[in-house]
């Protein structure tokens, strides 16, 4: 600590000298080395006083501090302006941090990227070492070949997959930097949609790759494809939404989609980076002539895909599917749909609408028990024995003739 009991020599320098640039706490200075001794290092602070760098102010990853000669050109930041010695206190660690804030600053202007190293994992994403600083990379600023896709977004599973890159090295670009506040957080990602610019100019809307899957999600499926008279090897990935997969309605794309499969689709859409395909636009629409196959008021068997509160999913065929909501069931509007059928039940229901635009197709159990409720309630005249049927024509005849 400064000794505040009587003038330092660098206060009295201070007074004979107003026009020099005295170095303040926590400035970068640049000194010539004096000596080096044991875990010391003497500096000669530009004239104007001797700085010292000892213990562990000595010490950086780095290493670069190791074999220093007498003479050298060196940096290092003011930590005391005077100690017991009266010799300034300066530190090589704070130094290398500093040097590597003003350095990665640089970056996010240049958006040059550089090596980060990932040192652990938590469930919002990586911590990574850049350079000598700590960085965080959140699960949002991965590339998408290293995005943890997982069916139903499981927080553990997430967390599993990410785990997976502890020790490995990524390259990274600097998102956001606050020395202050010790913030530094870097993305994978934005490498990667810089890289795809070039590559997304290539291709527009209305062209149909073919590709492979790579991964499976609940929402869609990510095929990943070359650009139509690209040779260089590059490869672009675009995701097909679940909606895009099929006319008909699926549950998840697992059921009729597998990784590595290969697939045709129309390119439907670009967003920067994001590219969205369609398979099913390579696919006749089953629903333009629905009406051919399917009339209201037709009593059809169905297969049931899927028992929800408030109805059934049904397969028709192979491609039309309709619902039978639960008001459609049974007279009683409080059953439970999954006690009247379950997956895999084969029933006979009634078709009480059909709206091929819309692509839906209305089914019902209760119409179709109406149906079969009045013809039994119809009286049917009783047929009467032919012996009373020839005595009735015959009392007629002589009535008349009389």
């Amino acid at each position: 600590m400064i000794d505040t009991t009587e003038t330092s020599k660098l206060a009295k320098l201070l007074e004979n000298n107003d026009h020099l640039q005295i170095p303040g706490l926590g400035d970068l200075i640049v000194g010539t080395v004096i000596s080096t001794k044991g875990r010391e290092v003497r500096i000669d602070v530009n004239g104007l006083t001797t700085g010292v760098v000892r213990g562990r102010e000595l010490f950086t990853e780095s290493g670069q501090y190791s074999k220093l000669q007498p003479g050298e050109k060196i940096e290092a930041t003011v930590v005391d302006l005077e100690n017991e010695n009266g010799e300034m206190e300066l530190s090589f660690r704070y130094a290398g941090d500093k040097k590597t804030w003003e350095d990665l600053k640089s970056h996010v202007v240049s958006g040059e990227s550089v090596e980060a190293k990932v040192l652990d994992a938590n469930k919002g994403g990586l911590i990574v070492k850049v350079k000598h600083l700590q960085g965080f990379l959140p699960v949002s600023q991965l590339a998408p070949e290293h995005y943890p896709r997982v069916s139903g977004g499981d927080k553990q599973k997430i967390l599993d997959k990410l785990k997976e890159f502890v020790g490995k090295k990524i390259m990274v670009q600097v998102l956001d930097i606050n020395e202050t506040d010790e913030k530094l957080i870097v993305s994978e990602k934005a490498i990667w949609e810089t890289e795809q610019k070039s590559v997304i100019s290539q291709i527009k809307v209305g062209q149909i790759i073919e590709g492979e899957i790579t991964a499976l999600a609940d929402f869609g499926a990510f095929v990943k494809f070359k650009p139509e008279g690209s040779d260089d090897g590059t490869e672009l990935e675009g995701l097909v939404h679940i909606s895009e997969i099929a006319w008909q309605r699926i549950d998840h794309p697992k059921d009729i989609l597998t990784p590595r499969q290969t697939v045709k689709a129309e390119i439907i859409g670009i967003e920067g980076s994001k590219i969205f395909l369609s398979m099913k636009k390579l696919v006749e629409d089953p629903w333009h002539d629905v009406e051919k196959k399917y009339k209201v008021g037709d009593s059809v068997e169905g297969t049931v895909i899927k028992a929800n509160p408030f109805g059934l999913f049904v397969e028709l065929d192979a491609d039309i599917h309709g619902l039978a909501h639960v008001s459609e069931l049974s007279d009683n509007p409080a059953e439970d749909p999954t006690k009247i059928a379950k997956a895999g039940d084969i029933v006979k229901f009634k078709i009480v609408s059909i709206e091929p635009k819309e692509h839906r197709l209305g089914l019902s159990i209760k119409a179709l028990n109406e149906v079969a409720s009045e013809k039994k309630e119809t009286p049917v005249a009783e047929e009467k024995p032919a012996k009373e049927v020839a005595a009735e024509e015959t009392a007629e005849t002589e009535t008349k003739t009389e």
